[in-house]
């Protein structure tokens, strides 16, 4: 039975497509479904996350990774501590565009997924806080596909030029940072254009949305800072170097 109530206004495929029992359906912030709705597609209005098993192991894959990752970095002694926890980044983050976002981008099909499968899992889990990758919406296809090829790559060279010390370990890290930066910013901006109304409740839209996808905003902004100042304190010291000799 369709409705004719403006919160039915549903804009993307797959419609209703359910996840773990519960609807995916956006609805404006701070504002109730009809009975109708409520009745004819049993829309729930507070999701459980306690209670997801999903949600709970994507938080223990990565504190269980960076606890496996940094007593290997003690294998470079002469790493400063810093140093150490940008390789975890790097490796951490490298992977995850990689594999995770990488298997959004070549598996159009996740949500079909009938057999137990933990990636198709994560993602289906995280469409409760942005429908739009259920729904394959091309923006956001374009970014995770670009993110996963070169940015992907580009984080795992980054560890290694981190743990050899090469030259372009800065630049490389800068490079890498802006283009998170960018990415996460059409993320959001595209999101705001088209109502910013893809979660399937407030809890799923700051646990999934806003909080996981902040990480990718704080930490590049931080490397981009201390990368700009090691790359300007080179410039002044060869530059002071070149005014001795003369």
């Amino acid at each position: 039975m369709s409705c004719s109530c403006w919160h039915c206004g549903y804009p993307f495929d797959p419609y209703g497509y359910q996840f773990g029992g519960d609807k995916v359906l956006s609805f404006p912030q701070g504002s109730d479904p009809c009975p109708t709705c409520m009745d004819g597609h049993k829309i729930s209005k507070q999701l459980a996350l306690a209670h997801d098993p999903c949600h709970h192991v994507s938080e223990a894959s990565g504190c269980r990774l960076l606890y496996c990752i940094y007593p290997a970095c003690g294998r470079f002694p002469k790493l400063q501590k810093i140093d150490r926890l940008l390789m975890c980044w790097w490796l951490f983050t490298g992977l995850t565009h990689m594999v995770l976002e990488g298997y959004f981008v070549f598996s159009p099909d996740f949500y079909k997924e009938k057999t137990p499968n933990y990636l198709a899992e994560v993602w289906k889990e995280y469409s409760k806080g942005d429908s739009r990758y259920a729904a394959r919406e091309s923006g956001v296809v374009a970014i995770e596909g670009i993110t996963a090829v070169l940015e992907g790559p580009a984080s795992l060279l980054a560890v290694y030029a981190i743990a050899t010390k090469q030259p372009y370990s800065y630049i490389l890290q800068v490079v890498i940072s802006l283009g998170q930066l960018y990415g996460t910013a059409v993320y959001f901006i595209t999101s705001l254009l088209d109502g910013d109304n893809f979660a399937a409740s407030m809890d799923y839209y700051y646990a999934y949305y806003i909080f996981a996808n902040g990480w990718w905003v704080v930490i590049p902004t931080l490397i981009v800072i201390r990368c700009w100042r090691m790359i300007c304190a080179a410039f002044t010291i060869q530059e002071k170097r070149k005014t001795k000799t003369r």
